[in-house]
């Protein structure tokens, strides 16, 4: 176990913020998925960080190789439904339309589903999801039913879906560790959105200050971002420990 721990400190230290590796695998319907890769071991779980509505997997440049310092690889997925941030293009939601598929919310659940089968399949371990959004509320919807899932992380979630889904309903049975946090004037709907699930492993984090939609929240450019990153780190170390990985 020291010499696995010794290990992953070790190359978090040489990959550093510039871990990521561009990567792709098909959708369930056959798109191509683009993503970014930060990857220290197959012998360890994969967190699947998606973004938020009109984004691309740059929203997670920054953030990224912090969630690998817990001991987990990451995938930061481009989803169907986003365009651009931080520079980088959305390229799942371009090779979509390129096929004529549709490219709302609800469709980028099939990239999601297809992440967490492509990492499943890499280390044989649950995944974790972090959502931001509308991806959060995704990530929270799937991870009620899909066994691979192990917890959620779900920056600003809600009921983005109209008349096509019901978000509150749909995640009422939702029994596994979930940690849900937004900015300040977004807490009460988010509070409502998961006041059904019934289930101690429920975490909601409200900022002291107004903070900020997303996963955005996390961002150095954030005024608060530090004490979101505090209620991030006790909860994903809960979940890290079996990885071999002190948490600070």
């Amino acid at each position: 176990m020291k010499k696995a721990k010794l290990f992953i400190v070790f190359a978090i230290a040489i990959l550093g913020a510039n871990a990521q590796t561009p990567i792709s695998f098909p959708s369930r319907d056959s798109v191509k998925i683009t993503a970014d890769l930060y990857f220290i071991s197959d012998s360890l779980p994969y967190i699947i960080l998606c973004h938020q509505a009109g984004y691309s997997r740059g929203e997670y440049r920054e953030t990224a190789w912090k969630f690998m310092k817990f001991g987990f690889n990451c995938i930061a997925l481009d989803a169907r439904s986003g365009n651009e941030v931080k520079g980088i293009e959305n390229e799942t939601a371009i090779a979509a339309k390129q096929k004529n598929k549709p490219v709302t919310y609800l469709d980028a659940e099939k990239d999601i589903l297809s992440a967490i089968s492509y990492a499943y399949k890499k280390s044989n371990k649950q995944v974790i999801l972090v959502g931001s959004s509308y991806s959060a509320s995704l990530a929270i919807k799937i991870g009620t039913t899909n066994k691979k899932v192990k917890a959620v992380l779900a920056f600003s979630p809600g009921e983005y879906f109209g008349d096509k889904l019901n978000l509150k309903t749909a995640i009422k049975a939702y029994k596994k560790p979930l940690f849900v946090t937004s900015s300040k004037e977004e807490a009460p709907s988010v509070t409502n959105l998961i006041s059904e699930i019934n289930s101690p492993l429920v975490t909601q984090f409200i900022p002291v200050q107004s903070g900020i939609h997303g996963s955005s929240a996390l961002w150095k450019e954030n005024p608060n971002y530090n004490e979101y990153w505090i209620a991030v780190i006790r909860f994903v170390c809960g979940l890290s420990k079996v990885n071999g990985v002190a948490c600070k």
